[in-house]
């Protein structure tokens, strides 16, 4: 689905917490476990981390064309989380959903360019 030619009009952000001293380990396993099939549907996907003394925290932002593209991976309930087997194992809580924004202005490269080129900044 991570097409060239698509733009991005929507965001869908999950963030978790683990403690810092798993927080490496949960990388590896974000990276190798989550990010490849969230990959085969959004237009892009970063996986940010910030680390601070006791807890490493973790934002997954992938990039959609819309809403109903974004169905091919979340399902009917496009904010339910698709937690990975072992989430439970690594994260200090299970978040309940995602957060879904639509992006209003963009300074990105294609594919994740703006929807809106008329409105870019």
């Amino acid at each position: 689905m991570a097409l060239e030619n698509q733009t991005t009009r929507i965001v869908r952000v999950w963030r978790g917490s683990t403690l810092a001293s798993r927080a490496d380990d949960y990388e590896a396993y974000l990276y190798a476990e989550g990010l490849p099939d969230l990959k085969k549907h959004a237009v892009g996907v970063q996986m940010l981390r910030q680390d601070r003394t006791s807890e490493s925290d973790f934002v997954v932002m992938s990039f959609w064309k819309d809403i109903p593209s974004m169905s091919s991976f979340a399902g009917s309930d496009p904010k339910k989380i698709r937690h990975l087997q072992r989430d439970e194992e690594f994260l200090t809580f299970l978040p309940e959903a995602v957060e879904i924004f639509e992006v209003k202005a963009s300074t990105l490269p294609a594919p994740l360019t703006l929807a809106y080129s008329g409105r870019a900044h």
